[in-house]
């Protein structure tokens, strides 16, 4: 597998996108885990227009210089909170122009496509999402164990 720099990575992202093509990788890190798990799911990222964002999806964003792949929490007009799966506090500010795209799709290692809007993914995502402050424990369980 060929590594390249983030900054000429997503530079490559940014054009994909902005050609309306989509784009698959392999993310990076942990702020998406467990739902997403960096180094080994692909994910599936397409073009977006800013009227179609909600929360629940999950976005690739601009924020501080560096592009981070997390899910919209909530949405005030343009401005959208945005949050990683595997944090309970650690939270974004964003505006719907610092969206680059829309995760479509995970793909798991076994080839397996997990689409966003099928209930195996809403289901999972909608439980953890709704755990609160048990988030925390169970990802140091999660981590410890795998």
């Amino acid at each position: 597998m060929k590594q390249i720099p983030n900054d000429l990575f997503f530079n490559w992202v940014e054009g994909e996108i902005a050609q309306g093509r989509s784009v698959q990788f392999i993310l990076k890190g942990v702020s998406m885990y467990p739902l997403i798990r960096g180094g080994k799911d692909k994910i599936v990222l397409s073009p977006c227009s800013s009227g179609e964002l909600r929360p629940m999806d999950v976005v690739l964003f601009r924020y501080r210089g560096q592009h981070l792949l997390h899910r919209i929490i909530w949405r005030d007009g343009d401005l959208l909170t945005i949050k990683g799966d595997g944090s309970y506090v650690a939270m974004e500010v964003c505006n719907v122009c610092d969206v680059i795209g829309i995760v479509q799709a995970v793909i798991r290692p076994s080839g397996k496509e997990i689409p966003v809007v099928s209930w195996k993914w809403k289901l999972p995502s909608f439980i953890w999402n709704k755990m609160g402050i048990l988030r925390n424990p169970i990802l140091k369980i999660l981590h410890h164990m795998f």
